[in-house]
């Protein structure tokens, strides 16, 4: 994955991080902070001028994330994922609650669970979801265990805002899963 800070903020994405920032201002328990920041970022899925044409640029080698807003006292980040397609994340899960928007073109998610196995674990894969233009998810861990990628003929563009500073962590995942799965 490819990461750019944006240099640019729109008007529109600017009323965004405010619309999160009172989202994430009430303090409520990291499902709820997630589907609220869910409804917020909806509103603003599909507007051609949330981005800039910068950061809608995608990368032949994998998906492509650029940095949009980094809270200063790290309690959430926004990032545009940018998918050319074919392109897809390894399994993995995140260090904080989630919510994930298409912005442009279509997403494929298959969801895990992770299953102990006498000394070891597997993953049984338990949904596949595609989420159009429009469509928010939220996550909350534990149980985010997913694998996401581009399911159109298209470039797609997704927006997901973060519980965390995905800047100082250097990622939104907290475990990549490399385990035998048990597949729909």
């Amino acid at each position: 994955m490819t990461t750019t800070t944006a240099p640019v903020t729109t008007a529109r994405l600017a009323r965004l991080v405010e619309d999160i920032r009172e989202a994430v201002g009430r303090g409520l328990p990291p499902d709820i902070t997630a589907y609220l920041a869910g409804e917020r970022l909806a509103a603003h899925l599909g507007a051609e001028d949330l981005l800039t044409e910068e950061q809608c640029e995608g990368d032949p080698e994998r998906y492509r994330q650029h940095v949009l807003h980094t809270e200063p006292d790290g309690s959430f980040s926004v990032v545009a994922l940018v998918w050319l397609p074919g392109q897809q994340t390894c399994i993995h899960d995140h260090v904080s609650w989630g919510v994930a928007g298409v912005h442009r073109g279509a997403e494929s998610e298959r969801r895990y669970r992770l299953v102990p196995d006498g000394t070891t674990a597997r993953l049984v894969a338990t949904a596949d979801v595609t989420n159009a233009k429009g469509e928010v998810s939220a996550f909350a861990p534990p149980g985010d265990i997913h694998r996401v990628r581009n399911s159109c003929t298209k470039k797609a563009i997704s927006i997901h805002i973060y519980g965390a500073d995905v800047v100082r962590l250097g990622s939104s995942v907290r475990r990549v899963y490399d385990l035998p799965a048990d597949e729909i």
